[in-house]
């Protein structure tokens, strides 16, 4: 078996139109879920203190940032608790 180049890989992948959607969707879940856990960790909370100032279950914060889809509702808390402004974009 030879050596696959996982960009060339993924590259060719793409070109599937269900698969690009997917992994659109994805990608955005996971980029929510690093911006929520990075912005917790620069205002040097845990979970559990994040979810106190936000009135937003641990249980929640964890899921965000494991991946798990969630509501604008739910990440406008989270931004307003850390005095931070939400921002959607669709490009």
């Amino acid at each position: 078996m030879s050596n696959v180049n996982f960009k060339d890989y993924l590259n060719d992948q793409l070109k599937n139109p269900e698969f690009k959607k997917e992994f659109n969707n994805e990608t955005a879940k996971l980029e929510s879920a690093l911006a929520v856990s990075k912005i917790r960790k620069d205002a040097g909370l845990s979970q559990r203190e994040l979810a106190a100032v936000s009135k937003v279950p641990q249980s929640t914060i964890a899921r965000i940032e494991s991946g798990a889809n969630t509501s604008v509702d739910t990440l406008t808390k989270i931004g307003n608790a850390l005095g931070k402004k939400l921002t959607v974009s669709l490009s």
